[in-house]
């Protein structure tokens, strides 16, 4: 069975407490695996253990800059991560792994050809460095394209861990849209793809608008996430339905990323999983072609 819970249910190495800010779903048992978050791609590790630096998490933050998101939202989310990776609990949060320290990289992305990385990778071990990447996070200009292509995204950020100079016990890309993809291959091909590779996704769905027709919302972007987009060993889901909660939440899952935490107490039970996806991963295709035909 899948669950909700809410944020305040959640506890991350001991520093997250709050309200609710957001739902956070655990992963189908589609998506499962009976491999543990310490053992990802043990051929890669135990050949670059002596080589390369350790890292607790190789992090790939993909967010999206689509026209469906208004200028307020994206910079919201601009705010949202570069305040969450200097607060005091994500700090907390960093130095409760057996290393202490994260290696990240931020992308922004649209169409399946369009991905602009904002921050090249680099290594936060406190409060400096921490401080370096929120500060080039909010003097990058804001953008907008168009198109929104998740699956160009994930295969965008899978090539980028072997240019990653630091190795990690987890490799993790940090997913955020507002939308269904509706450009490029199918999501769900990219998804396993990833996953075969030893990578986990989880996804921050943004519902903080009704659907609109105009810009290809769709009702249920939470379950289209889960059952389409993340994937791996613990995925998760942090929806933000709240304009005013979005930064919590990305914090929320920056934290529970960093240390390495899933949803750990069920409270509220959601849909039984089934074998067929609850939203169709080829929607925003669908909607695309009923559209414009092509």
């Amino acid at each position: 069975m899948r669950w909700y819970v809410s944020i305040g249910a959640v506890l991350v190495a001991g520093v997250l407490a709050g309200g609710d800010v957001a739902g956070v779903a655990a992963p189908s048992p589609q998506n499962q695996f009976s491999s543990q978050l310490s053992s990802f791609a043990p051929g890669r590790q135990s050949a670059d253990k002596e080589a390369t630096p350790s890292v607790d998490v190789e992090l790939i933050l993909a967010v999206d800059v689509s026209y469906s998101m208004d200028m307020d939202e994206l910079a919201i989310q601009r705010e949202g991560y570069a305040q969450a990776i200097v607060s005091r609990e994500f700090l907390q949060a960093l130095k409760s792994g057996p290393n202490g320290k994260i290696a990240v990289t931020y992308f922004e992305w649209a169409a399946s050809s369009d991905q602009k990385i904002i921050i090249p990778w680099r290594v936060i071990d406190g409060p400096e460095t921490a401080d370096a990447v929120a500060n080039e996070i909010m003097k990058t200009p804001i953008r907008r394209a168009s198109r929104t292509s998740i699956s160009g995204a994930i295969n965008f950020a899978m090539p980028l861990f072997d240019e990653n100079p630091y190795r990690g016990l987890r490799r993790v890309i940090d997913i955020s849209g507002d939308g269904p993809n509706n450009n490029g291959g199918p999501v769900v091909v990219a998804r396993d793809a990833a996953i075969e590779k030893g990578i986990v996704i989880n996804g921050l769905p943004i519902m903080v608008k009704e659907p609109s027709y105009s810009t290809m919302d769709i009702d249920n972007l939470d379950f289209y996430y889960e059952d389409c987009v993340i994937g791996g060993p613990g995925a998760f889901v942090v929806t933000i339905k709240d304009r005013e909660k979005f930064k919590e939440a990305i914090r929320t899952k920056l934290l529970l990323e960093v240390a390495g935490r899933t949803p750990e107490r069920p409270v509220v039970p959601a849909v039984a999983a089934s074998k067929e996806p609850r939203v169709s991963c080829l929607i925003g295709e669908k909607i695309w072609q009923d559209r414009w035909g092509r």
